[in-house]
């Protein structure tokens, strides 16, 4: 009985010691920790061009917390950093349709529509666009839910439809990443 006692403290306190902490990348510091990975069996070729656009439908049940599925745009740029991609070599849109438009919003739009705080993805969506991520809002929506060029965040740019905007960039040779 000590015995396992004993056994299963070290297991325990091994892992503990060498469980992994997520990171900040140095691009994108507030948002999209990831885990740096160490000698993986796939490698990552950092001379690739990576062109993603990130389908964004839905948001989440908190409207304290920014949008999951938009941190992920930022995870893919931190992670990639982390590998020694360069930046050049990133080029990341998201298009947001569907519910996730409120996650667009501005602060006092947010406050009026969803909750009665500022919109937690603000800080998310600056520093996306500050990495040169595209923000394409589906005209559709914007048209179905009633936001106005200025009622969504500075750096969002507004397309004809979601499908459009997905249609073009993956013409452009964007990879489509959909959770």
């Amino acid at each position: 009985m000590i015995k396992n006692s004993i056994l299963l403290f070290c297991l325990f306190f091994s892992t503990f010691i060498f469980a992994q902490q997520p990171v900040s990348g140095t691009m994108i510091t507030n948002f999209g920790k990831t885990f740096k990975v160490e000698n993986p069996g796939f490698k990552t070729d950092t001379t690739h061009v990576f062109k993603v656009v990130f389908d964004i439908a839905r948001t989440f049940e908190d409207p304290s917390k920014p949008n999951t599925l938009l941190e992920t745009a930022a995870r893919f740029i931190n992670m990639h950093e982390l590998a020694g991609v360069p930046k050049e070599n990133l080029k990341v849109a998201v298009v947001i349709h569907g519910n996730a438009s409120q996650d667009i919003l501005t602060d006092s739009e947010y406050a009026k529509r969803v909750s009665e705080s500022k919109n937690p993805n603000t800080e998310l969506l600056t520093a996306l666009a500050n990495n040169g991520v595209q923000i394409i809002l589906c005209g559709q929506t914007a048209a179905n839910k009633k936001i106005s060029k200025t009622e969504a965040h500075p750096n969002v740019q507004i397309a004809l439809s979601a499908m459009t905007a997905l249609v073009q960039l993956q013409d452009q040779g964007y990879r489509s990443i959909n959770f």
